[in-house]
């Protein structure tokens, strides 16, 4: 048995007990400091408190006595943070508070325990605060035990199931949303950032292949290297359609997981570049050629940009106790080196650091935010700004290397962590024996960071009921990765599957699950946070009245892609799918002033929804100002057919987009559980 799969087999073979914290000592005294009431965003009764001697934070909201229904939703968030997340978005469907109480649930919120060395005190403080937001709700409503639910996503995911897995008698169900697997980090990340910096001037083919009447070959004019390392990341799971956003969605988290690795496995970043087998020991390779060592000396510190713009009267340099003082005082202040010399020609600075080789500070080393000119701003990573004290030491005369080496050999580190068989994704880097085609590194990141962050590995045991919730455009977390954990749970419930878990895949959707912070609404992708509500309801009734929610998606995974089928009742889950075409296919070509017919047909999988709206975007602004018409040709209101006519009056290339949206009820003046979807087509205009 290799390294690897001991490693592997000692993580899932692992069973902790279950924690219910009855008699937790750490969490026996909770005490409340704010109990009032709140008009915004609807009247509520707003509880905040924590536990003595801890960092335990909560924030309950309750609703008013004559519409609570005796439950709660608890979501968790990727990072132990605020208890009072939910506030900053109390408008439109992101919001929490409105959205737990228009439907009869009272809000937790928690920091999860703050940050601390023990993991596992992300789930003994969550469950703690649900196990006290009882007492509260029987103080307000009565004698009775409110249901309870969590649900996150991304590391929130990570740990919404770490949650449910080690408790009992604390949730009766959990919505994990686009969740990762125990080999997710860093490797997503590697994977995408290796294929961003080899192909960063092909994007443009690559996306008009995969849109409406393109060619659909992405590999056409790469080179072998280029090919390689875009069918690498593919067959990984990265889903191709996705690139239309590679500009916005850049490194994900790699900068921030770039500390963990440096310290658990240090010794890759030399390997990488000096041992045999690693892309950066050949020296014609790509990642040599983008290699990154510029030795240079700090000629100044200088005040930050900001506030120079802002308080002329300030704009002079500083001394470097000053400087560091800023740093100190708000992140909006980060002070800045003016450097002797600085690279020439085209040079790859993502992922740099400055390192400082002489001097009291010699050894630190600090991201590089950005070089403009001779000016190299400080950037920020998790594990880097430890010591300010430290920072200070840097003076001016001191000699830095301005150096990518680390950021570039991270980019392939997924291959050398092949883990065991149940990762098909990693086939590609095994030969006909299924041995490693790459040195391999002792021990797997992945496990690591992920019990780190969560307390617990993914084992696929849990009590109560589960909907996990997956987008199939995800660039952070593959798609095949819910796919994963559906085969661990049924691993431990076998022919009981049905009546404990479902797995819904959405379409048109990215990872992050906040409209608000996402530029790119409406021509590509969909705001998936109406599924995850109406997941929370169906969840609901589903333990509460045992009415079975609608099934899982059906799909295949083939070569890390998840396929679905094209028609909503062979594909099931909850969302619509749309068919649409532009003078009856999928790309027109006319002149200018030449009219377009457009026809999409809509259509909801059985017994999850009416169609309720459709809107069109024509010209690309993604403001959806045209109201479609929808002709239900069924009684159920499930299957409708929008028709449009345009004429387009400049010549060239548009992408028309029908979004249409679904209501379990046929409410359209629900926001909250509006399931959206789109489709597009290509009109050429000569």
């Amino acid at each position: 048995m290799s390294i690897h799969e001991s490693n592997n087999e000692n993580i899932n073979n692992t069973k902790q007990s279950l924690y219910n914290g009855q008699e937790d000592a750490q969490f026996q005294s909770p005490y409340v400091d704010i109990d009032e009431w709140r008009e915004i965003p609807l009247r509520h009764r707003y509880i905040h408190g924590g536990f003595e001697g801890t960092e335990t934070r909560f924030s309950f909201y309750f609703p008013s006595e004559g519409s609570y229904s005796g439950r709660f939703f608890q979501p968790v968030n990727p990072v132990q943070g605020s208890e009072n997340a939910a506030q900053s978005h109390v408008e439109g469907v992101d919001n929490k508070i409105g959205f737990a109480i228009s439907n009869g649930a009272y809000l937790v919120e928690t920091n999860m325990g703050g940050m601390s060395s023990d993991a596992t005190l992300v789930y003994r403080a969550s469950a703690a605060v649900a196990q006290y937001s009882r007492v509260k709700a029987v103080e307000f409503f009565g004698e009775h035990r409110p249901y309870g639910y969590i649900y996150g996503g991304s590391g929130g995911g990570f740990k919404t199931i770490s949650f449910i897995e080690n408790t009992t008698g604390i949730w009766d169900g959990a919505v994990p949303f686009v969740i990762g697997t125990p080999m997710a980090i860093p490797n997503v990340f590697t994977a995408r950032v290796h294929a961003m910096r080899l192909l960063k001037d092909k994007f443009p083919t690559i996306i008009d292949a995969i849109e409406p009447g393109g060619s659909g070959d992405i590999y056409a004019g790469l080179n072998e290297e280029q090919k390689q390392a875009l069918e690498e990341v593919t067959k990984l799971g990265f889903p191709p359609k996705a690139w239309f956003a590679y500009q916005e969605i850049g490194d994900g988290a790699l900068t921030v997981l770039t500390p963990a690795v440096m310290q658990i496995d240090p010794s890759y970043f030399d390997d990488f570049w000096t041992v045999d087998g690693y892309l950066g020991h050949d020296p014609n390779s790509s990642a040599a050629q983008a290699r990154l060592q510029h030795k240079t000396t700090i000629t100044e510190i200088v005040l930050p940009v900001q506030l120079a713009d802002t308080d002329s009267s300030k704009a002079m340099n500083m001394g470097v106790d000053d400087a560091w003082k800023m740093l100190e005082e708000g992140k909006d202040f980060i002070p800045t080196f003016k450097l002797a010399t600085v690279p020439e020609g085209e040079i790859y600075l993502e992922g740099a650091f400055i390192e400082i080789v002489s001097g009291e500070a010699a050894g630190i080393k600090i991201p590089l935010g950005q070089l403009n000119g001779d000016v190299a701003t400080l950037g920020a990573a998790y594990g880097f700004f430890t010591s300010v004290e430290n920072l200070r030491k840097v003076k001016t005369g001191d000699e830095i290397i301005l150096d990518n080496s680390d950021y570039i050999a991270l980019q392939t580190y997924h291959r050398h962590q092949v883990p065991t068989a149940e990762y098909s994704v990693w086939d590609q880097f095994r030969d006909e024996h299924g041995e490693p085609l790459y040195p391999q590194r002792p021990f797997l990141v992945g496990p690591a960071i992920a019990r780190g962050g969560a307390g617990s590995i993914q084992s696929g045991r849990f009590e109560g009921k589960m909907i996990v919730v997956q987008t199939l455009m995800d660039e952070s977390a593959f798609p095949w990765q819910a796919d994963w954990y559906r085969t661990k749970v049924l691993e431990h419930v076998g022919e009981d599957l049905d009546n404990r878990f479902r797995l819904w895949y959405v379409d048109h959707s990215l990872h992050a699950d906040s409209s608000s912070n996402n530029p790119l609404d409406g021509l590509h992708i969909v705001n998936y946070v109406p599924v995850l509500h109406q997941a929370l309801l169906d969840l609901s009734a589903w333990v509460e009245q045992e009415i079975a929610p609608p099934a899982s998606t059906s799909y295949n995974v083939i070569d890390g892609q998840v396929e679905v089928p094209a028609h909503a009742s062979e594909r099931k889950g909850i969302q619509p799918v749309i068919e649409l075409k532009a003078n009856g296919a999928d790309r027109a070509e006319v002149s200018s002033g030449e009219e377009v017919v457009f026809r999409a047909e809509i259509e909801v999988p059985a017994k999850t929804g009416k169609i309720v709206a459709a809107q069109w975007d024509f010209e690309g602004d993604a403001c959806f100002a045209i109201d479609g018409t929808v002709i239900h040709i069924n009684m159920e209101g499930t299957k409708a057919v929008v028709e449009a006519n345009y004429v387009f009056a400049t010549p060239g290339t548009y992408f028309p987009v029908l979004r249409a949206a679904s209501q379990r009820e046929g409410n359209s003046s629900d926001i909250y559980t509006q399931v959206l979807n789109l489709a597009r087509v290509r009109v050429v205009v000569h």
